[in-house]
């Protein structure tokens, strides 16, 4: 079958979204080290921890769709390098902000630049590369992003040491920079014109439903499941996330396009990848205060300790596609899942006592299972989009990702609040010490160098223990939401060919010729 003559500078152009990946992956970690110095400094308790990070994850969730339609539109290359744009101007106000209020604004200017950034990374790949091709151009990326979970907690961490918490924002200026110049000197310019028009009450539905949301998951463990506030915020979140389906569903050009889940392949690898989104985002939350508070490490040395997870990702990014080609890409979701549901009912076997060596063997495990069945499915995700919805249904899948990570970190930060606050043993403080220990394992522990020798040995351990209680039930859900996972992903997955039987399909080809036009 005759095939277009592949664009010779799709290579450098995979530099260039390489660049950009990786400056959201940094980002996205180094908070997650810095979370506890920032807890400290701005006395910021668990559920303004998780606002600080989910105020980036729910606008970046809730954009991802207008963004990917943009870049259809107007260029992708040129949306790339303006989101960079935002994303390097959210990171200066972080730098520069005084207060907790002021950090969660900076995150959501921040959350915009990268929704802009992410799909249209994704949207460019069907474009330059065939399907002998795309797996490998897919696992490049996603270990790209990946690089970051390790390099940003190492690099933030030594500036932690050395530097104020706001120097943690600043790294992301050179970082968005050189993304910011690859895109330009690296990146041919691709859209599709046909593509529908954003539409602003179909985004601000979206923007308000996740928001209400992940409002009601973060503030139900503080206020009760039966609060009204929290009732009501579940109820809005309901009927505003129907009124965009069902507006969606009348437009005719619809900017989330439902006929895309009509779709088998696509359908099923983005729940997978979603779910797998769920459970890495839940596990990087509640780690870091593990490492630093109940371990004693500091910043540097808890990034330092991240690293078997991406030795476990690394091998796995090359793993993955000679699964695929011997098996199936259903095999490898599924077997990738498994992997990831042993390596946290293993990590909920974790005790204060465990030490860092019982962690570093589920932590490599878990970066296994988790590259094992993203990359795949990301692949399989993408490889099932028409070619004129490149944008879009890029921009659905990492929607679908993104609210996956929202809630993981709302849901599952809030399993391990109500954990922790049950089991914190607080007899004999004062009442508002007390409520000020409840709030996290960083607070309990600054609490405790302000009491008595007796005492403080009595609530620092207390505290150690509550949040290994927690951090245990949190990684058995996920252990739990991981095998059942895997169970769906190999009953409904499609059993896609293998690789080496596909050839370029027409759309594909015409998708090509496009790019190097």
């Amino acid at each position: 079958m005759e095939t277009a003559t592949p664009d010779p500078r799709r290579w450098w152009a995979l530099g260039a979204l390489v660049a950009s990946m990786l400056t959201l992956g940094f980002d996205m970690t180094i908070l997650n080290v810095a979370l506890p110095t920032m807890a400290a400094d701005l006395g910021a308790g668990t559920g303004q921890q998780q606002w600080m990070a989910d105020a980036y994850v729910v606008v970046f969730a809730a954009l991802m769709l207008p963004a990917g339609l943009l870049g259809d539109r107007f260029g992708r290359r040129r949306m790339l390098i303006t989101g960079l744009g935002i994303f390097l101007a959210g990171s200066l106000v972080g730098a520069l902000a005084d207060d907790v209020n002021a950090v969660i604004a900076a995150r959501a200017v921040m959350g915009v630049g990268a929704a802009l950034v992410t799909p249209l990374s994704l949207s460019v790949l069907p474009t330059l590369f065939g399907p002998e091709e795309r797996t490998k151009a897919v696992g490049i990326t996603s270990a790209a992003s990946a690089l970051g979970l390790p390099l940003g907690p190492i690099i933030g961490g030594w500036l932690l040491n050395h530097f104020w918490w706001g120097s943690v924002f600043l790294i992301n200026v050179p970082m968005a920079a050189i993304g910011i110049a690859a895109c330009v000197f690296l990146l041919p310019e691709t859209k599709d014109p046909a593509s529908p028009k954003v539409d602003t009450l179909s985004t601000a539905l979206a923007v308000t439903g996740l928001g209400a949301l992940v409002y009601a998951i973060i503030e139900a463990p503080t206020r009760g499941w039966g609060d009204p506030v929290v009732l009501g915020m579940l109820g809005a979140a309901v009927l505003l996330i129907a009124a965009l389906v069902l507006r969606e569903r009348r437009v005719e050009r619809p900017m989330l396009d439902m006929t895309l889940l009509a779709h088998r392949g696509f359908l099923f690898n983005t729940v997978a990848a979603t779910l797998v989104t769920f459970i890495l985002t839940g596990l990087l939350f509640v780690l870091p205060p593990y490492l630093q508070a109940v371990l004693g490490h500091d910043a540097l040395g808890t990034g330092v300790r991240l690293l078997p997870m991406m030795g476990g990702l690394l091998v796995a990014s090359r793993l993955a596609p000679q699964v695929v080609a011997r098996f199936s890409a259903r095999a490898a979701v599924s077997a990738g899942l498994v992997v990831l549901a042993f390596a946290g009912i293993l990590g909920s076997r974790t005790t204060a006592d465990s030490g860092y060596g019982f962690v570093a063997l589920w932590l490599t495990i878990t970066g296994l299972g988790f590259g094992l069945s993203l990359i795949p499915a990301m692949n399989g995700g993408l490889s099932a989009l028409p070619r004129d919805r490149a944008g879009s249904g890029s921009g659905l899948l990492m929607t679908m990702r993104q609210v996956g990570g929202a809630i993981g970190i709302a849901l599952l930060g809030s399993l391990l609040a109500g954990a922790f606050r049950d089991r914190l043993d607080v007899t004999g403080l004062p009442a508002q010490a007390a409520d000020t220990a409840g709030e996290s394992v960083v607070a309990a522990h600054l609490v405790a160098e302000r009491a008595s020798p007796e005492k403080a040995a009595e609530l620092a351990a207390s505290a150690n223990s509550a949040y290994v209680h927690g951090m245990g039930v949190v990684l058995l859900v996920c252990g739990i939401a991981a095998l059942v996972s895997a169970l769906l992903a190999a009953a409904f997955l499609p059993a896609t060919p293998r690789p080496t039987e596909t050839s370029t399909p027409p759309d594909m080809a015409d998708a090509q010729a496009d790019a190097r036009q």
